[in-house]
């Protein structure tokens, strides 16, 4: 099955948008509660979900005051309960219950719990009609047609919050979209940018952990530094717009002011531009169909001077390739590509794994999985956990 997303025209926006927060301890979740701590008379919190940060989700809620609040680990139960006891905020704890909260009515949500385990949740939202902010790369990754399947049934919208999904969501004509003739995926190229095989061989976490122009969490920092990140985007750039595979290009820009672009069959190419400050795609999202307002510093182009562009090196950046040959493959292909990459990369954070080791072993199990393509969403975690025990296999081999 193959669908995409489309952007419709919404009924005006209520005085007052009910908002759910999934994941509101990581970065993309905090930023989404400093944008709605600026606009109180248009934003209320219903629910928020952390994984294991108690502490931090204790004090969004004192400070927001949900209906409900879950944590991820069930352990930290007792200590969500102590924290907010005499606050009328109801409280739960475990996977289960951050799904179940993901059910609870409310206007939009922002989905932005890391990896695979914010599959769940997130289709719970798309089964209740909400509009989903979508910043969780798994989901379309490893199951996008049943994603968009449910946002369709469910009636709901899905709006892309990654800087370059949202980029080419506010620039493309749903109206017209076969008068598009590609979209353009830009990439800063990460801090080995300009390294050779040789300096890349002996780059540490520490180094690859830096990115140049995004303040980002280890693990899509390293996707950054491997341009697994781009390869990820460009997968779910086929599920969120209504392209073929050959209709996506990636393109290096070291500045990471375009952040996106889409070129049209009459020689124009529009890009949106901005300063790297997440808050922007997230407002977009969160004030969906309308603009808001956020402190972000503002673009300055006589500042910036030069915006250089050049190909990608799909030599000393293998997971390009990879990517796009998983995309091609289909079936489980992509859902091996995420979880051995995962895996790699935490290996390669714990000291335990060569940068350019993470490449191969992500090759090597795209190359030896045997799992047939998922026809249910119980099949996309099955065949999760066989390709990280056959990554975890092929770094044990080594």
């Amino acid at each position: 099955m193959e669908m995409k997303v489309e952007a419709r025209t919404s009924a005006a926006a209520q005085t007052v948008k009910s908002v759910t927060i999934l994941g509101s301890t990581g970065s993309v979740g905090c930023n989404t509660l400093d944008l709605v701590e600026r606009s109180p008379d248009r934003f209320r919190v219903d629910v928020l979900t952390g994984n294991k940060n108690v502490d931090l989700l204790i004090k969004q809620a004192r400070a927001f005051r949900p209906k409900l609040a879950v944590i991820g680990s069930e352990d930290k139960y007792a200590v969500l309960k102590e924290g907010l006891a005499g606050t009328g905020v109801e409280v739960a704890a475990g996977t289960s219950a951050i799904a179940e909260a993901a059910a609870v009515p409310t206007d939009f949500v922002m989905a932005s719990i890391v990896g695979i385990a914010g599959l769940a949740p997130t289709l719970a939202a798309a089964r209740r009609g909400a509009v989903v902010g979508l910043a969780n790369k798994e989901c379309l990754v490893c199951a996008g047609d049943f994603l968009l399947g449910e946002i369709q049934r469910g009636g709901g919208e899905l709006v892309p919050v990654d800087s370059e999904h949202n980029a080419i969501f506010q620039v493309f004509d749903f109206h017209d979209d076969k008068s598009v003739e590609k979209l353009i995926l830009t990439a800063s190229g990460g801090p080995f940018r300009s390294f050779d095989m040789a300096r890349m061989a002996d780059v540490t976490p520490a180094q690859a952990v830096a990115h140049p122009n995004w303040d980002m969490g280890a693990k899509i920092s390293v996707d950054s530094a491997t341009m697994m990140n781009k390869g990820l985007e460009l997968i779910e750039a086929y599920y969120l717009f209504p392209v073929r595979e050959d209709q996506i290009d990636i393109l290096v820009h070291p500045q990471s002011v375009v952040h996106s672009m889409v070129a049209y069959l009459d020689g124009s190419v529009l890009a949106q531009m901005g300063t790297q400050d997440m808050r922007i795609p997230i407002s977009y999202a969160l004030g969906w169909p309308n603009r808001m307002e956020t402190p972000s510093r503002k673009l300055a182009l006589h500042e910036i001077g030069t915006l250089t562009f050049e190909a990608p090196d799909d030599v000393r950046f293998p997971a390009l390739r990879l990517a796009r040959e998983a995309l091609k493959a289909g079936g489980a292909a992509p859902i091996v590509l995420n979880a051995a990459n995962e895996i790699a990369v935490a290996k390669f954070l714990g000291g335990g794994l060569k940068f350019l080791d993470i490449a191969r072993v992500v090759e090597g199990a795209l190359n030896q999985s045997n799992s047939a393509a998922p026809s249910s969403i119980d099949d996309i975690g099955d065949i999760d956990q066989a390709a990280r025990r056959l990554a975890l296999d092929i770094i044990g081999a080594a």
